[in-house]
């Protein structure tokens, strides 16, 4: 379920001030935050977050097509290793025992 309109998008506080004060002082940071939560704001597009996940913090440069979503959509806190040898080892298909002769 989405967040109401009438709230507008949820982003933390102080997030958002540290960006603000960035912007008035045309300064270009890297800021670290475990915000995952807030959501992307036109304001924040230019800079770079640092958005930990879980383990370490990785850059995020903000573009205008990532406004609206999560800081937490773009920096991944799982790494897939790829599926199981034993898995792509077994047969593919039928058995052999089941089909029947012509």
């Amino acid at each position: 379920m989405s967040r109401s309109l009438k709230k507008g998008p949820f982003t933390d506080d102080h997030l958002a001030k540290k960006v603000e004060t960035m912007n008035q002082k045309n300064e270009k940071k890297v800021v670290r935050t475990w915000s995952r939560r807030s959501t992307i704001l036109p304001e924040f597009v230019g800079h770079t977050l640092a958005v930990h996940n879980g383990r370490k913090f990785i850059p995020v440069y903000i573009t205008e097509n990532m406004v609206g979503h999560k800081l937490g959509e773009f920096s991944p806190t799982r790494q897939f290793r790829g599926h199981s040898v034993k898995a792509a080892a077994a047969p593919a298909g039928g058995s052999e025992k089941t089909a029947k002769p012509a």
